[in-house]
């Protein structure tokens, strides 16, 4: 289990940007304990808003978990989510969701200044549960993808239901150098001969453009054709072509330096400009059990890898090094970014019809 300081990242332990914290449909007005950024949180759904609200777990009055009990009576009588409001269950202590305690049911000497918890920004968007992350405690400077299939079921998508994948124990950034892995595609995924391979770097996008012939998902002389992205360090959205295209998403969420949490998700366009029947969308779902088998083809290599802390690069490899470079921005000061966006942006051709290498600036 590698951290980040092993890979030479930068200063911060762990990644600027939006990641995914929970699938949406698991939220409830129940507190449930969350630990992502080596920290333990309370998420839940605010009574009055039905927002989702993620606060720091621990009451700074004596330090009890507020979303780990089951047996104060202030969990047990359903009072501990008031409006969008979370009460401690040892002493019924509540804080509001942006983190400021407003209540002490047994005192009438006022709050302390001091009785107060973070609060996180959090978006509820496509069937997912997003967190903003940042260590210098600063305000979101990019978005979160659009995922404007999500809401195009009248012209027949069908929505995706993530699957949580469980933890890896591994660095996020072994997850990222497959954007650059261009030789793993026939040995790993059945590639039949790769015929284009390119990385593109626009400040916080990363993207991975592959075509290739493919022993099971396409006819004999077609391209399987992908166009893949990253928007920021945790979330990746992959459109591929075909006869249904799709959307696959994979987001990878740091519970502590140097484990991973991960989810997977497919989308598909299975109807012509309607809602989709259930015949069609059993296609969608046959479609993400074939991406998640593709997916689990490269999980269960890094769930037994040994850390890479530098790569033994050969001339025929893709750009491991550009796509480090890339990932660096988000683990140091915002005010770092720029200069190392500018030291690689452009793209990098690696294969270009029958394999020319050619860097592009």
């Amino acid at each position: 289990m590698a951290t980040t300081a092993e890979y030479g990242l930068g200063p911060l332990a762990y990644p600027r940007g939006w990641f995914m914290i929970a699938i949406a449909d698991d939220v409830t007005t129940a507190p449930q304990p969350v630990h992502f950024f080596g920290k333990e949180m309370a998420l839940y759904r605010g009574k009055g808003s039905g927002r989702p609200i993620l606060l720091d777990a621990f009451c700074p009055h004596m330090r009890v978990h507020m979303a780990r009990n089951t047996t104060s009576y202030v969990v047990k009588d359903g009072n501990q989510v008031e409006g969008d409001s979370l009460r401690c269950p040892a002493h019924g202590w509540r804080y509001n969701a942006q983190g400021a305690c407003d209540d002490i049911p047994y005192s009438n000497h006022g709050i302390p200044k001091a009785a107060c918890v973070t609060s996180y920004t959090v978006v509820e968007k496509a069937g997912c549960i997003w967190m903003w992350h940042d260590m210098e405690g600063g305000e979101p400077d990019f978005d979160l993808p659009a995922f404007a299939e999500w809401d195009r079921e009248n012209v027949g998508w069908v929505r995706w239901k993530p699957d949580h994948l469980g933890t890896l124990p591994i660095h996020p950034q072994e997850i990222l150098d497959n954007m650059a892995d261009v030789a793993h595609f026939v040995p790993v995924h059945g590639s039949l001969g790769n015929v284009y391979f390119e990385n593109t770097y626009e400040d916080h996008i990363m993207r991975q453009r592959f075509g290739a012939g493919h022993r099971t998902l396409v006819d004999t002389a077609a391209l399987l054709e992908t166009d893949t992205w990253y928007t920021g360090p945790g979330i990746l959205l992959s459109r591929m072509s075909g006869k249904h295209p799709s959307v696959m998403m994979i987001c990878n969420t740091p519970v502590r330096d140097g484990e991973v949490r991960v989810w997977f998700a497919v989308m598909s366009q299975t109807a012509d400009n309607h809602q989709p029947t259930r015949e069609e969308q059993a296609i969608a779902r046959a479609y993400h059990e074939a991406g998640l088998a593709a997916f689990a083809q490269d999980f269960e290599l890094w769930q037994y890898k040994e850390a890479a802390i530098t790569v033994l690069q050969i001339p025929d490899d893709g750009p491991f090094h550009k796509g480090r470079i890339w990932y660096r921005q988000f683990y140091n000061p915002r005010d770092k970014a720029r200069e190392i966006q500018q030291r690689v942006n452009g793209s990098h051709v690696t294969l270009r019809g029958k394999g020319e290498v050619r860097e592009v600036a």
